[in-house]
């Protein structure tokens, strides 16, 4: 298997796909090690990750670089990324040993009653390239700590960071029977979906979301799935500042090239302010630096797969088609590597593959309205249900949109924001079940319930 440097097309390395022998032997440990992994205290199983998280910080340098080599995210966002995602680590700290305490529940009757959390077993994570650390750590580490043994199968775009987190879990003393990294593409994880495992935690596309709920749904095991979105934002006219506003939506929709499943993917504005926001929001994308990803002030970097390249270039002629105008961009950058322009539209309507389709990359379409009722018809017109966001000065009107979206995720004054205090979950064609909170560490969890009498 190639790992291919999306800055310039070239092969970094070459890896050896795990055979199905291989895969199979992997499982076997992964089963066996879970039994004696289970038995030790959330404590000393905490003491591991945490042990993880400070190998991760003292390699941040090599590890940054590593993430930018692979997928082509700019070297600042890779820092900002491993060192955000250490938040995960402090939230466990916090909470796991709390949440997965057995709860003795008051009972009258002269019965004792308790809940017991006991782990799932063996669970597949199967996981995404745009985001490793922090998608990643959503489950691979809190189902560690809850006591499982996990399959991890980076995608085949992040390969070389999601060995590294094998290797530094191994050194922080995690039994090397308990996480074994599935090295392959999508056959690997086809290879998963086929065992009988405990539990199958997919973060992805909508489209490979159905097909990996469609082939393990039988199994009768929790499945959660992470999808995408179509994330709208809505500036109304009351904004204390439009410039800033503009800055902020900019970055929510091309931080990290648009590849994210929580990027802003649309934007609606208040009729009022349509042309200043937008002559703002241009000037800030204006503003980026494009290339090189090494180079700690670029902004845009490559994407991380070729194939965007010309699903960007097919939005760009749909919009174009039907009426909207392009403000900047539109077009891929020749030369070496992947690179697509930061592209906006303004005049757009949901005729528009750009308005309805989750676009994953840097390209972002900023439709007029002229009022509260109508913006929230428009967010609302989609299959997606990730996030929300308006920004305006007055919380209770926002409030009267955000309340009424379908989404498991609503911002006011921000966006493109995740928070391990607060569960991540989609609806819709977003996704089922939530990582994070203490809800992200009991749902690697089933509850046993113990009911006892004297005789």
């Amino acid at each position: 298997m190639d790992i291919i440097s999306p800055s310039n097309g070239m092969v970094l390395t070459t890896l050896e796909e795990d055979s199905r022998n291989v895969l199979s032997d992997k499982l076997d440990h992964l089963r066996i090690g879970q039994k004696s992994w289970r038995e030790q205290s959330v404590e000393s199983r905490l003491d591991v990750i945490v042990k993880f998280g400070e190998l991760v910080m003292e390699h941040i340098d090599e590890l940054a670089n590593l993430l930018t080599d692979e997928t082509g995210k700019p070297i600042t966002q890779a820092y900002n990324e491993i060192r955000g995602a250490n938040n995960r680590i402090e939230h466990l700290k916090a909470h796991a040993l709390t949440t997965l305490k057995e709860e003795v529940v008051p009972n009258l009757e002269g019965t004792y009653e308790k809940i017991v959390y006991e782990p799932l077993g063996v669970v597949a994570n199967i996981s995404a390239w745009n985001f490793p650390y922090n998608v990643g750590y959503n489950v691979f580490l809190y189902a560690l700590v809850a006591g499982n043994s996990v399959a991890y199968k980076p995608s085949e775009h992040a390969t070389l960071t999601g060995l590294k987190f094998q290797e530094l879990l191994y050194e922080a003393g995690l039994p090397e029977d308990v996480f074994h990294c599935m090295v392959g593409g999508p056959q690997v994880g086809e290879f998963l979906l086929q065992n009988d495992l405990n539990g199958y935690f997919f973060t992805g596309s909508h489209k490979v979301g159905l097909h990996v709920a469609y082939k393990t749904f039988q199994k009768l095991v929790p499945i959660q799935l992470e999808l995408g979105g179509k994330d709208p934002l809505y500036v109304m006219e009351d904004v204390k500042d439009i410039k800033q506003a503009a800055i902020n939506a900019a970055e929510g929709a091309f931080y990290n090239n648009g590849q994210s499943c929580c990027a802003v993917e649309r934007i609606y504005v208040h009729e009022k302010i349509y042309e200043e926001f937008t002559k703002a929001l241009v000037e800030e994308v204006r503003s980026y630096k494009i290339g090189d990803p090494h180079e700690k002030d670029t902004f845009i970097g490559p994407l991380t797969r070729k194939n965007q390249l010309y699903f960007l270039k097919d939005q760009v002629h749909d919009a174009l088609e039907k009426g909207a105008s392009l403000l900047i961009g539109g077009h891929r950058i020749t030369g070496d590597g992947f690179y697509f322009e930061p592209t906006v539209f303004k005049d757009v309507n949901h005729s528009m593959n750009i308005m309805t389709e989750e676009s994953f990359g840097p390209i972002i379409g900023i439709q007029k309205v002229m009022d509260d009722e109508e913006a929230f018809s428009l967010m609302s017109d989609t299959n997606y249900g990730l996030t929300a966001a308006v920004f305006s000065s007055d919380k209770e009107r926002a409030y009267q949109i955000l309340d009424k979206m379908n989404t498991g995720t609503v911002y006011w004054n921000c966006c493109d924001r995740v928070s391990p205090n607060v569960p991540w979950s989609g609806r819709g064609n977003s996704g089922v079940g939530a990582t994070l909170s203490t809800q992200g560490i009991r749902v690697f969890t089933k509850p046993k319930s113990y009911h006892w009498r004297k005789p």
